[in-house]
Order: structure tokens, then C-alpha cells, then sequence
């Protein structure tokens, strides 16, 4: 075969010249009749639809459909233009293609082998200048990656402005879905849109609380006084962790190499729950127990109490513990997870276009504040600003946060009840020599004719007799639980006090109308500071929605057409989520390895599917494909997968090969 015959595609097109871009003929066919293929493929679809019209319409229909030559001939045209002439060139031309990549790659080669020419002596000079130690190319790889990253970012960010902007185009609304999108959802603790008090038409506020938990944190947070002791058991526990990790794997792999069911999920937790007891030990005076294994129980003694700061009157640096604290400071442990937090959040915002002008770092506390502007008077703010508030709380934080939210709210309670007293007082006295003036003075004054005409003959006892339940403000509150008891949302008494607000309104309307006395004005100015501090605590995340974890509060405002800040805030927070949580990880998925209810017969892949039994004949195209090994017949005692199988299961190191004839995939 010439030169002429493999001609240089893509230069040349033509229809029928072989290995040309868009011809139906094809050098990589070789012998195959390509002309029977088709025939034979059109043949059986023609033949089905035939099929499929003859049962389904009347005889009668059939009949007209064959006027003006056969229907099977017209099915058979149609087929053959559009599927020879679409689908078989496709085909052909791929495969041609690939021969010619295949040809220009070892063509590619074959030149830098002919053009490689490196002196002996240079090699050996420059082995023994510098060596591997001198002449390495990390710090480039390193600076390409930092580019490449930075590069990815921002194609990220400009990816996420154009799909928020696109979905607030679609929706013609901004909602929560504008801020946390895919795998980040779930750590929405609140999220609350309202019209804002000075310009309720033009602009609006929102609130935004996302709570991140300890196990999803990428790196770890501790509080600034922790112990030393604690972080030392804690990074303990970590490696026993991995270590507990390591030996399910290996006796997973085992397990498959041996052709044994895999373990399932229940089954590899309760083996490492089996196996704690290899490293730890509840025995905490034997200086030989298991939980010592890793750290002497003579240094934890050392260090038992030590926190973040050492008394200078105390401080000596030959000193064990002082020195183990020294080990554990300069790791960072204590001070990484919050400060690559803070990092983070403040180098997206800056990259972001999301400047600050007030931000207060408390180290100790792990908090950080951040505001758009200093000022604090929303009279002096502008329309479009931002506050964020990140802090992290520990158990014993969160259960003094409930104790206060617990009382401030009683407080509200306290409040509202009195002052709903006084405007009932008031308006009993707005009623005097009046007469009948609501539903109350006329029950009052039928009170005496429904005792003698009505209850005298029933026997019922009379309504104010009756034990009332119903305060007619909220409906009757089912009895708690533990699970309300340990986890207050405290809907129901918010809901009430909003009732109450509503209601006192609707009666100081009633009692002065239009006139404004020195009782009204003094009611009015207590109800409305009242309602402006309870709304603002509504506003507030409640803390027995909080779990141990970092907690980002955002607090936006935003005019409503343009929504600058919504749309900067939304990239940065999914920006800052990205890079701070590993987010949810169900175990059962994360430790996913073909188990066995996805081990089903339709999804195996096999060569060989017809039975023993039907006889050799048909297994001729597997015996030829494996005739560099020949196929060993499978013992009765011996447990080996069928033959020709491709088994897709995660390998162990063992690349044996099993009792099929083809080697493992």
C-alpha cells in the first residue's frame, strides 16, 4: 500500500476516496462488506416498525397507506438515506481520523528519539555540580499551580456572577437560593428578607446565618485557652482514627481478594468500634495502659492544667512542659483553624470588590467583625452596605447563649403582658357610663335571665363557671416533649407576643379614634419601643439552633433594583464555604466500593454470557481473544468469577489471575 492510498486528512474531503474526511469508505474496516452491514441493520428496523404498524392499525388503513408503491419500500428509503448517510460516516470518519492521530503520534516520537543527542561528560558534570538536591524545578511548579489557581478563581467568580445574575433575571426575585447554592444549603441556619424601616419601598434587609460544625471544618478551631493537654489527646485521637481507617481497608481488600461478600455498613462500624480497644484505655493510673501507647503518661502529667499562657514567675525553659507547650505553639495548633478563617474571608472579599472599612479581630475570643462602613448610624449609612460577624462557639458558650436568649424573652413576655394590662384597664375606664359597649357588657347584663331561663332547666353550669383554656390570642399549646424541652424553637411564644402587639393596636384605635390624649401618646411610644426591640430580637438567630461550630452572621442591605451587595456577598460567601468546610459527607457514600446492592447480573460486563451447557461453539470469540492464556476449566471446590467477566470492584495489591482465562481489569 502506497503513499497514495493513506492520504494526508484533513486536507483532503471526498465521499468515496478511502480515509478521507467524510468519506463512507474506510481503510480501517479492512474485509467487512460494509454494504451487507447496513442491508442487514435496515432490514430488521424496517421489518420492526412493519411490525409495530401491521398490529396496531386496521386493515382497512393499511390498505390506502400502500397506494403509490409499497410502505416497506418507503420505510426502507427513509432509514437508508438518513442513517447510512448520517451515522456510517460518522462512524467512518472517526475511526479514520484515529488511525491518523495514531500515525502522527508515532511519527512525533520517532522524531525526538533522531533528534535526542545529550554529550556524556555534560551528564556527568552536571550530576556532580549540583545533583538532584540543586537542579529541581519545585519552586516553578509550585508558582505555575499558584498562577493556574488564581486563574481558576477568577473564571470562577466571573462563572458565578454571570449564574446569579441569570437566576435573578429567571425569578425576577431575589430569595435564599441567590446566596448558598448546592452542598453548602444545609448550613443555612436563617435566612430572613424584610423591607427596611426607613425606606420599606426602595430597600431591603437581609439576614443571613450559616453555621459550619466542628466536623466540618477543614482545619480545626480551638478556643485560646484550651489546654495543652487537650490538644495533645485530641491529635491522639486523630491517629488512631486514621490508623483504625488503614486496617478496614486492608481487611476490605482482603476480603474481596479472597471472593468473600463485602463487609456492610454496620458491619465496618461495629469492627472499629471492636478494634478502639487495641489503642485506648479508660485505665488512666497504669502508666502501661493501651491510652499511653503514643504519649508517656509521665508528660501528660507534666502538662496536666497548662493553658495558652504561663505565669513569667513560673516560666523556665529547660522546663518539660514548658517545652512540649513551646512544640505545640510553634505547630499552630491552637491558632490555625481560626486564623486561615479569617484569612480567608478577608482575601475573598478584597479580591471580591467587597471592600471594609472597620474590621475587629478578637483573637482570644474567636470572633471577627467586619463592616463596610465605621459608623454605626443607619441614618448616615448609605443603601448598600454589609456587616459580618464570625464567631466560634463551643458547647459551653452555646448553653449561656440559650440561658440569655431563655430570659430576655421571658423579659419581652413580662413586658407586653403589663403593658397589655394597662390598655385593658384604660379601655374599661373609656367605658364608663357608656352602656354596652362590646360582647363582655352584654354577656354581663344577660348573665342573671341565661342562670334563671336556660342553665335552671339544663342543669349546665353557667359559662363564667366554666374552666376556660382558650386565651383567644394563640390556640391551645400541645403539651412539650423533652425533644421541645432540650430544643426551644419558641414559635409559640413569639407568636403570641406578635398577636398581642396587633390586637393592642387594633384597641387603642378603637378607644380614641382620631383623638390623641396624654394616655394614648404615652401607650403608643411604649408599644412602638417595644415592638421595635422585639422585632430586632426576632431578627436575631436563636442559639438552640446553633451547634458547636464556626458561625458566619451576614447582615445586608441592599436597594431592592440594584442589589449590588446581594450579588458580591452571595460569591463571597460560596467562595468562603468552599475554602473553609469539607461540607457534608455521609460515610456510607464516602466509603463507596461496589457493595452488593450494586452488584447486579444486568450491570456486569461479560464476554461470555451464554450458559456452559449450549455448547463450545460459543465461546469461539473469547477463545480467541484469550489464546495468549488458555481458558482453565473451573473446578467444582474452587470459588472463581465467571469466566471473561470484567470486574470493576476495587483491587487489592494481588494482581493474581482468578479462574477465568483473562487477566483481572
Amino acid at each position: 500500500m502506497g503513499s497514495v492510498d493513506l492520504p494526508k486528512s484533513p486536507n483532503v474531503f471526498h465521499p468515496e476516496k478511502p480515509s478521507a474526511v467524510g468519506s463512507r469508505n474506510s481503510l480501517a474496516q479492512e474485509f467487512r462488506d460494509q454494504q451487507a452491514e447496513v442491508d442487514l441493520l435496515l432490514g430488521e428496523e424496517v421489518d420492526k416498525v412493519m411490525n409495530h404498524l401491521a398490529s396496531k392499525l386496521p386493515r382497512d388503513v393499511l390498505e390506502r397507506l400502500d397506494v403509490m408503491g409499497g410502505l416497506k419500500e418507503k420505510l426502507y428509503n427513509y432509514f437508508n438515506q438518513n442513517y447510512q448517510n448520517m451515522f456510517n460516516r460518522y462512524v467512518v470518519t472517526s475511526e479514520d481520523e484515529m488511525v491518523k492521530k495514531v500515525r502522527n503520534f508515532i511519527d512525533k516520537e520517532e522524531m525526538k528519539t533522531l533528534a535526542r543527542y545529550s554529550p556524556k561528560e555534560i551528564a556527568q558534570l552536571l550530576d556532580q555540580i549540583g545533583g538532584m538536591e540543586k537542579f529541581n524545578t519545585g519552586e516553578i511548579d509550585k508558582s505555575i499551580i499558584n498562577m493556574y489557581g488564581h486563574l481558576q478563581g477568577h473564571v470562577q467568580r466571573g462563572i458565578n456572577d454571570l449564574e446569579n445574575l441569570t437566576n435573578s433575571l429567571l425569578r425576577q426575585k431575589t430569595d435564599v437560593g441567590a446566596f448558598i447554592r448546592g452542598e453548602n444549603a444545609y448550613s443555612v441556619v436563617k435566612c430572613s428578607f424584610k423591607d427596611n424601616i426607613k425606606k420599606p419601598k426602595n430597600v431591603s434587609d437581609v439576614k443571613l446565618s450559616v453555621n459550619i460544625l466542628d466536623a466540618e471544618l477543614i482545619s480545626p478551631i480551638f478556643h485560646y485557652q484550651v489546654t495543652v493537654e487537650y490538644l495533645i489527646k485530641d491529635l491522639i485521637s486523630k491517629n488512631i482514627m486514621d490508623i483504625l481507617d488503614k486496617e478496614i481497608e486492608k481487611m476490605k481488600d482482603q476480603i474481596i481478594d479472597e471472593g468473600r461478600e463485602e463487609m456492610q455498613d454496620s458491619e465496618i462500624i461495629f469492627e472499629k468500634m471492636r478494634r478502639v480497644a487495641n489503642y485506648t484505655s479508660d485505665d488512666k493510673d497504669d502508666p502501661k495502659s493501651k491510652r499511653y501507647t503514643f504519649f508517656a503518661k509521665s508528660l501528660i502529667d507534666k502538662i496536666e492544667g497548662l493553658r495558652a499562657e504561663i505565669d513569667p514567675e513560673e516560666y523556665d525553659s529547660l522546663n518539660i512542659r514548658e517545652n512540649l507547650k513551646k512544640i505545640i505553639d510553634m505547630e499552630n495548633i491552637r491558632n490555625r483553624g481560626f486564623n486561615t478563617a479569617v484569612n480567608s474571608i478577608t482575601s475573598i472579599l478584597d479580591t471580591s470588590k467587597m471592600g471594609y472599612q472597620f474590621i475587629e479581630n478578637l483573637k482570644n475570643a474567636r470572633e471577627l467583625r467586619i463592616r463596610e462602613y465605621e459608623d454605626n448610624d443607619i441614618n448616615n449609612l448609605p443603601d448598600e452596605r454589609y456587616a459580618i460577624r464570625l464567631k466560634y462557639y463551643d458547647q459551653a458558650q452555646l448553653l449561656h447563649e440559650r440561658k440569655a436568649y431563655d430570659a430576655q424573652l421571658r423579659s419581652f413576655e413580662i413586658e407586653i403582658q403589663h403593658l397589655w394590662d394597662v390598655l385593658d384597664m384604660v379601655y374599661e375606664d373609656s367605658k364608663f357610663l357608656r352602656g354596652i359597649v362590646d360582647f363582655k357588657d352584654l354577656a354581663k347584663r344577660m348573665k342573671n335571665k341565661i342562670r334563671r331561663k336556660i342553665k335552671a332547666v339544663t342543669g349546665d353550669p353557667l359559662y363564667e363557671d366554666i374552666e376556660k383554656s382558650w386565651d383567644e390570642i394563640s390556640f391551645i399549646r400541645p403539651t412539650e416533649t423533652q425533644i421541645e424541652t432540650m430544643n426551644r424553637t419558641y414559635l409559640f411564644e413569639k407568636d403570641k407576643i406578635k398577636r398581642r402587639i396587633v390586637l393592642m393596636k387594633e384597641k387603642l384605635q378603637n378607644v380614641y379614634s382620631y383623638r390623641y390624649p396624654i394616655k394614648r401618646r404615652v401607650i403608643e411610644e411604649r408599644l412602638a419601643r417595644l415592638e421595635s426591640e422585639f422585632y430586632s430580637f426576632d431578627y436575631m438567630i436563636n442559639p438552640y439552633h446553633i451547634q458547636p461550630g464556626l458561625l458566619l452572621d451576614v447582615d445586608i442591605t441592599s436597594i431592592k433594583r440594584k442589589k449590588a451587595t446581594l450579588d458580591g456577598m452571595a460569591n463571597v460567601l460560596n467562595e468562603f464555604l468552599h475554602g473553609v468546610s469539607k461540607g457534608f459527607q455521609d460515610a456510607a457514600f464516602a466509603a463507596f466500593s461496589r457493595r452488593r446492592s450494586t452488584t447486579r447480573e444486568d450491570l456486569a460486563q461479560s464476554f461470555a454470557t451464554a450458559p456452559a451447557e449450549q455448547g463450545e461453539e460459543k465461546t469461539e470469540y473469547l477463545d480467541m481473544l484469550t489464546a495468549a492464556e488458555p481458558v482453565r476449566p473451573k473446578s467444582p471446590g474452587r470459588q472463581t468469577r465467571s469466566r471473561g467477566v470484567v470486574d470493576s470492584r476495587r483491587r487489592g495489591s494481588s494482581r493474581r489471575t482468578r479462574g477465568g482465562g483473562l487477566k483481572e481489569i
